[in-house]
């Protein structure tokens, strides 16, 4: 869909950036057929779990930055001690990083399973129900991967699918977060639909989650200087030589290149073609301004040879990075939950009325 001066065919339909493009008001309806009510307090614990779960991604990647992965041998116990009874005092070296991130996932946990609770009790909506309990599923399986992890010495095919399955679970949240949202429930003005743009925001997540991977694997395989010098590699645009550490090293970079071309233009269609809607021009900016972040701290951990927490940044940085395109791509298909909403809220209705009948 086009700016809003873009002249319509008929009521409902505008021209977008390839042709005709739909363009309706949302239901407003719950699958049960009465009208959304946002629970603002509902949406801010979401908020509160999205935060928390971007500190947990920090305060993993902290403990790898800093090698503290085996700093506490046991699990789910602390040298011997439960989880919130080991003593301060003892929180020392890599323990503080180690125990620190087991401290705050446990938050994290408690968090997730307060918002399903709360869900169940005040959200009307079905499939955001079963959302948050595929979250909690998630934050589960997790915590099992991390103790799996400890146990078995970091290897790195669990020590990766640890990193990857936080970056999903960061953004369960955050769709929770915004699903939960006033804007999204009961949004003032009509739904972009715009078929481009889906297409480029799906693209631009897959490929940030797939490079969020192949940097999981770079730092889990200690490949993270294997190409020493930027920009250049080992005074070159192609390494001269390859390796497995070089390769994964170098994947990573290219990755960068091509991530940061696919926000750019996908950020220039927002502009261009968007100018007018504040819920995608917004998000743009902050994606194109955390990409160039995430480029800028990607160059200053090879040049300072991994610095604990520039490197921590970087993972953090990251998932931001991830979070935003996600929360573009949702809101360029929100036409299509409306669609869900819509046909659910007629399905129930139409039962809730052959029940009155009988």
């Amino acid at each position: 869909m086009s700016r809003a001066r873009t002249p319509t065919l008929d009521a409902g339909t505008r021209f977008g950036p390839s042709g005709p493009a739909r363009s309706r008001e949302v239901p407003g309806v719950t699958d049960s057929g009465r009208v959304l009510t946002p629970n603002r307090w509902l949406h801010r614990y979401a908020r509160l779990l999205v935060a928390a779960t971007l500190i947990l991604v920090a305060a993993g990647g902290m403990v790898t930055s800093t090698g503290s992965g085996l700093s506490v041998p046991d699990w789910p116990t602390t040298y011997g001690y439960s989880m919130f009874s080991f003593p301060f005092s003892r929180m020392v070296g890599g323990i503080v990083y180690e125990h620190g991130h087991r401290l705050i996932a446990t938050t994290v946990g408690i968090l997730t399973i307060g918002l399903v609770i709360w869900l169940f009790r005040a959200e009307p909506r079905r499939w955001v129900r079963r959302l948050g309990l595929a979250a909690l599923g998630v934050v589960i399986l997790q915590g099992v991967l991390g103790g799996i992890t400890v146990l078995l010495l970091l290897p790195d095919a669990v020590s990766i699918s640890h990193a990857g399955l936080a970056q999903i679970f960061f953004c369960l949240t955050v769709t929770l977060a915004l699903v939960t949202s006033p804007t999204w429930m009961q949004p003032a003005r009509e739904i972009v639909d715009d078929a481009q743009l889906r297409r480029r925001l799906v693209l631009l997540a897959g490929l940030v989650y797939t490079q969020i991977l192949v940097g999981a694997t770079m730092r889990h395989t200690g490949a993270g200087l294997a190409i020493p010098d930027f920009p250049l590699a080992f005074g070159r645009l192609i390494p001269p030589d390859w390796t497995g550490p070089i390769a994964i090293h170098f994947a990573h970079r290219l990755g960068a290149v091509i991530v940061t071309v696919a926000a750019l233009t996908a950020a220039a269609h927002i502009w261009k073609h968007q100018a007018d809607r504040p819920e995608f021009v917004r998000p743009a900016w902050l994606l194109v301004l955390l990409v160039a972040v995430q480029v800028s701290l990607g160059a200053l951990v090879i040049l300072t040879g991994k610095q604990p927490v520039i490197n921590t940044l970087h993972v953090a940085t990251g998932a931001a990075v991830l979070g935003t395109a996600l929360v573009l791509a949702l809101r360029a298909f929100r036409i299509s939950f409306a669609d869900v909403e819509s046909s659910h809220g007629q399905h129930e209705g139409q039962r809730a009325e052959g029940k009155g009948q009988r």
